[in-house]
């Protein structure tokens, strides 16, 4: 993974990966954007030009619990105190890795949207039962093997997902272009 030193940097990143990008330059402009955009989730910077970002996370949990991961080049435990006690949902010092806020993205994103439990999933004739661990084609019962099931299992996780997360999928199952 690389480590991204610019905004433009950090927005293709984020857009290559299927988030949709929104930037303000200021505390200000952000928290008029997050007004009018309700965002899924925030990253916010603690050294912007005309408001201290902590100042802006406190504005934006006066009214939204929207998921908030500071990016910021302070590195004292009391800066992290401070943000993470005034809302943040997690905070990552300056640099980073590209993975790891990918990765510190989808926490977020599966704690505040948490997906129903699914007990049976549905696609034509298939069903599978994910509590039993059944297959079914047009009503008959279809025996896999344990990689067989894992394997069909990611496939239902992952259905109707875009062509980017299919594409992280087939990389996590070590699979890639030839």
């Amino acid at each position: 993974m690389m480590k991204c030193k610019s905004a433009a940097c950090l927005r293709l990143c984020l857009e290559m990966n299927g988030y949709d990008v929104v930037e303000a330059a200021t505390g200000q402009l952000g928290i008029e954007e997050a007004v009018r955009r309700q965002p899924d989730l925030v990253l916010l910077d603690m050294g912007l030009p005309d408001i201290d970002g902590l100042a802006v996370l406190k504005r934006l949990r006066e009214w939204s619990q929207v998921p908030i991961l500071v990016v910021s080049v302070r590195r004292l435990e009391d800066d992290k105190i401070a943000a993470l006690d005034n809302g943040a949902n997690d905070y990552l010092t300056k640099p980073f890795s590209t993975g790891e806020l990918l990765a510190r993205l989808r926490v977020l994103q599966r704690t505040a949207h948490p997906q129903p439990a699914m007990e049976v999933f549905r696609s034509g004739p298939l069903s599978v039962d994910l509590t039993t661990r059944t297959v079914k084609v047009e009503g008959r019962t279809v025996r896999l093997t344990a990689t067989e099931y894992s394997l069909l299992l990611l496939f239902v996780q992952h259905a109707g997902k875009s062509a980017d997360a299919w594409t992280s999928l087939a990389r996590d199952l070590g699979c890639s272009k030839s």
